[in-house]
């Protein structure tokens, strides 16, 4: 049976003209996204296709952002460039929250450490390591990865990260690299390697402050829990 189109639907249901009226933040993520999309396919209307898609990705915007173009065109009726509009969108939502925490005035806890490196480590599929450089009141003053690897883990060469902090005048830093499992306890290797840049940051004089793992929106600190030694 073919599908009702949301053309059809009453003007007041419709995502587009709902948006138009009551603003966007009266809008579901399913709305939205259907917006997004603009048409489903014979069997579902957009809002329907979309209701799927988000249900598949656990009803939770940071799952689906890790969708790729090419997963998202599995769902009948999302074609290349439906694909290429969701991705976008959701580099669009990550973009936004980093330039939020760039903004912030100061990194004094774990937590604002966690809100700024948060939407550039918490939906990856690969480990990443990154470093937040801050000046003498803590303030932040770039956040740059340092390396990337695979799913298991990845190399850091403990002179990029000094290298940058020399160079952006950073006095101290914050280490931080994700574990795509969610999996947050400290491996062996994340204990020994925090261990060695502490060493290092104190030879030269510009100490780390902490290192977080991140995953699945939350962490762990080593500096919380005592372990930053």
């Amino acid at each position: 049976m073919k599908i009702k189109s949301i053309k059809s639907w009453a003007e007041d249901e419709r995502p587009r003209e709902r948006l138009l009226s009551k603003g966007a933040a009266a809008l579901s993520n399913v709305e939205l996204l259907a917006i997004l999309i603009g048409s489903g396919n014979a069997e579902e209307s957009a809002v329907d296709l979309c209701r799927r898609i988000y249900a598949d990705a656990g009803n939770n915007l940071t799952s689906l952002s890790r969708y790729s173009v090419a997963e998202l065109m599995k769902y009948k009726g999302i074609g290349e460039a439906k694909a290429v509009t969701i991705c976008a969108a959701m580099e669009l939502s990550r973009r936004r929250s980093l330039e939020v925490a760039l903004e912030q005035k100061q990194i004094s806890t774990s937590k604002s450490a966690f809100e700024a490196l948060k939407p550039l480590l918490s939906d990856l599929r690969v480990e990443c390591f990154y470093v937040l450089l801050l000046n003498t009141a803590n303030r932040l003053i770039k956040i740059e990865k340092i390396s990337e690897g695979g799913m298991a883990g990845t190399v850091v060469d403990q002179r990029l990260i000094f290298k940058s902090a020399i160079e952006n005048n950073a006095t101290a830093v914050i280490l931080a690299h994700n574990h795509p499992s969610g999996q947050l306890k400290p491996s062996e290797s994340d204990k020994t390697l925090t261990s060695k840049f502490l060493k290092a940051g104190q030879i030269l004089d510009i100490p780390v402050l902490d290192h977080l793992i991140i995953g699945n929106n939350s962490y762990f600190s080593f500096a919380d829990e005592g372990i930053l030694v």
